[in-house]
């Protein structure tokens, strides 16, 4: 693809995205009914318990691994507090793992269960009636949303009956809010940790950080997998949650054996279990030395312990490479869709390196292109085998 080509499917591409991201007809009915539904009165919880937090996290693990870091604040500004964590099946060993997190509560978010059927229009809004009826159980005092738009999880815990629902002051978001904080694009983690400290009138520290937890245990499980190679390995995740977030094979295999022969290393692959076939395929590319494949091998726990003894980790951004972030392993990340400023890696900026492609539409923020064919957004296979080399020995070699 030459120059004038890509200019112009970047042009396309954006147009594109302004249509994905303008309000649907359907949108915009939702948005001229929810100051409304805010206005329906609403019975009080029985019982609310000041010292119970309810945290709603809807979506992935990812997120999830990036809100710990003002979790982790929010528990030594309310040492007394009982925090829970509301989340998906999806993220719920993410908060399982952290001590800060006294219970961890699960709801199947709609828009957020990775292929979940089309529902009907009312559906959001039985369910959270539904679900609503089932959190005044837990007695909440606070509900805190920590995604910035998330409307749904404010209407929730409305109709829950939770006295005090702490939000950003985001159009769809703000009826449904008692303390609507103003809302500032930031990194992710920073962006949870200053609603925590405007709720709490406390300054954010200059250090956050919520290294994912594991155990001497679970390190030992690492090293009977790698035997001898356990002294100096490298990561390379796989997965990446959507088809337009990942590489080629035929890369990752190159740089797998320039790693192998260039830093000494053994090459390790992770991944969940519907990416077999991706790691097979990149195996079946490289020709140093045959890689060991662990998908479907560790919980998060141990994934986390053998990021941190690693040489490098590499991958596109995903919540597995936040996870190796959080543990201090030094990384490579690939993004394309997402934008690195807000999702990039939260760490010494100098143990990590994030590689993008030259197009003009990144990043679009969009995920799932469905009915647009994958070639036709290419910022992942744009990205250069050498840039990603590069980036891993200077990375690797720091």
């Amino acid at each position: 693809m030459n120059e004038h080509q890509l200019a112009e499917l970047a042009a396309r591409n954006r147009a594109l995205a302004e249509k994905r991201h303008a309000p649907r007809p359907s949108q915009r009915l939702r948005d001229a009914l929810l100051p409304l539904l805010a206005k329906l009165p609403m019975p009080p919880a029985r019982r609310a318990d000041p010292k119970t937090i309810l945290l709603i996290r809807p979506d992935h693990l990812g997120d999830a691994v990036l809100s710990m870091p003002a979790i982790r604040l929010l528990r030594a500004l309310q040492p007394e507090a009982q925090l829970i964590a509301l989340c998906g099946a999806w993220a719920a060993e993410v908060f399982a793992a952290y001590p800060e997190i006294d219970r961890v509560l699960t709801l199947p978010f709609p828009a957020f269960a990775r292929g979940e059927p089309k529902r009907s229009l009312w559906s959001p809004y039985l369910q959270a009636w539904r679900a609503a009826r089932q959190l005044r159980q837990v007695e909440a005092g606070a509900a805190l949303i920590l995604r910035p738009d998330h409307w749904w999880g404010a209407l929730l815990a409305r109709w829950a009956g939770i006295p005090q629902r702490i939000g950003y002051a985001v159009p769809n978001v703000t009826p449904f809010l008692t303390r609507a904080v103003p809302y500032q694009a930031a990194h992710a983690v920073l962006e949870s940790a200053a609603l925590i400290a405007h709720w709490l009138n406390a300054p954010i520290p200059q250090q956050l950080s919520a290294p994912f937890p594991f155990t001497e245990e679970d390190s030992a499980y690492v090293r009977a997998l790698l035997g001898e190679d356990a002294a100096r390995y490298a990561v390379i995740h796989v997965g990446a949650g959507s088809p337009y977030k990942t590489w080629t094979a035929e890369n990752w295999a190159y740089v797998a054996d320039q790693l192998v022969e260039r830093l000494g290393v053994a090459i390790a692959l992770t991944g969940g279990e519907r990416e077999h076939e991706a790691a097979a395929a990149i195996s079946a590319h490289m020709r140093r030395a045959a890689p060991y494949s662990l998908l479907g091998e560790t919980n998060l726990s141990q994934l986390a312990a053998l990021y941190a003894a690693a040489r490098i980790v590499l991958g596109a951004d995903s919540g597995p490479l936040h996870i190796a972030v959080s543990v201090g392993a030094p990384s490579v990340q690939l993004f394309g869709p997402a934008d690195p400023q807000r999702f990039g890696p939260w760490g010494d900026s100098t143990r990590h390196a994030v590689v993008t492609a030259e197009i003009g539409c990144r990043p679009c923020r969009i995920l799932d292109w469905s009915g647009d064919s994958p070639a036709k957004h290419p910022c992942l296979s744009l990205i250069p085998r050498e840039a990603v080399l590069s980036a891993a020995l200077r990375v690797a070699r720091r």
